[in-house]
């Protein structure tokens, strides 16, 4: 069940907090945001609840979320939201939903960062707590955190796609990019916990720097280079080689080689669904554009 067969409203939030965590039922409800795949409701001001509503697929992301997040979340330099509650489908919503801690912050897509340095040792801070080593049975990702050269065709369409409305201007260039990280070796260590999703509407900002991180729903175990393209999608111009200083051990040259490759990736997904807002097409988010296009400015610039 997606948005379009049930409306989820303030009501609703209150009468299923109160149907199943009656405790809380005092606190007053308000709208906070709604994402991709989850809509998020205030609870008073330090929790909020988050209801799938846009995809079918959110139902086990919130429940691998709820399983896993409260014992990563101790060794994080960052807030994030915390799962404190599962909420179980019933008669009034048909499906699983969360009350977590609230992280207050303005998602980066609509504040960027301008304490350059400070963002850049924040995010590098917060990505070595996260990438260790993974438990057996650590969830895998959604086509996220494997090998580089399995999305050779979702790139290919991406870029087509991008250069035919006008969006880049050098598809050689961002070719270039792809093809060099492409041909860089794989990953061969342990698979590391990864957030799988740091794109700048879940990375959270206050006072120029970076203040949460939010959206668990990819977490995963897998390669680090698919986290370490946040460098170049969070960042401004001229800051990847504080992050690359702060993060430590370095990654080597075959793991950023990669990151490049994700970023570009992930960078034209951005540039399309900015698109898609500006024209009003079905999931377009226009905020995303701007950071999507200097990310990919930043990466083709590593070539030239």
């Amino acid at each position: 069940m997606t948005h379009a067969e049930i409306e989820i409203t303030a009501d609703l939030v209150r009468d299923l907090v109160r149907d199943q965590h009656p405790d809380l039922a005092d606190r007053p409800v308000r709208l906070g945001a709604r994402g991709w795949d989850n809509q998020l409701w205030r609870l008073g001001d330090d929790l909020a609840v988050r209801l799938p509503w846009a995809t079918g697929s959110a139902d086990a992301l919130l429940r691998k979320e709820y399983s896993w997040l409260p014992t990563l979340a101790p060794r994080l330099p960052l807030p994030i939201p915390v799962p404190q509650r599962l909420g179980e489908p019933s008669e009034r919503f048909p499906r699983p939903w969360l009350i977590t801690t609230w992280v207050p912050g303005t998602p980066a897509d609509q504040a960027p960062v301008t304490r350059a340095s400070d963002a850049a040792r924040s995010l590098a801070t917060f990505l070595m707590a996260l990438h260790q080593p993974a438990p057996s049975g650590a969830p895998t990702g959604r086509d996220r955190g494997g090998p580089l050269a399995d999305h050779a065709g979702g790139f290919a369409k991406g870029l087509t796609s991008a250069t035919e409305r006008g969006l880049v201007n050098d598809p050689d260039a961002v070719r270039a990019v792809w093809h060099d990280a492409v041909t860089a070796p794989q990953w061969t260590g342990p698979p590391l916990w990864l957030h799988a999703d740091l794109h700048p509407a879940n990375v959270l900002t206050a006072d120029g720097t970076f203040c949460g991180v939010i959206d668990f729903g990819d977490l995963c175990a897998g390669d680090p280079a698919y986290d370490l393209a946040a460098a170049w999608l969070l960042l401004p111009d001229d800051t990847t080689d504080h992050f690359h200083a702060a993060y430590q051990p370095t990654p080597d040259t075959a793991t950023m080689r990669r990151a490049r490759g994700w970023a570009t990736i992930r960078a034209l997904g951005g540039i399309l669904i900015g698109d898609n807002g500006v024209h009003g097409r079905p999931g377009g988010k226009p905020t995303w554009g701007p950071p999507a296009h200097a990310a990919l400015q930043r990466l083709t610039a590593t070539i030239r």
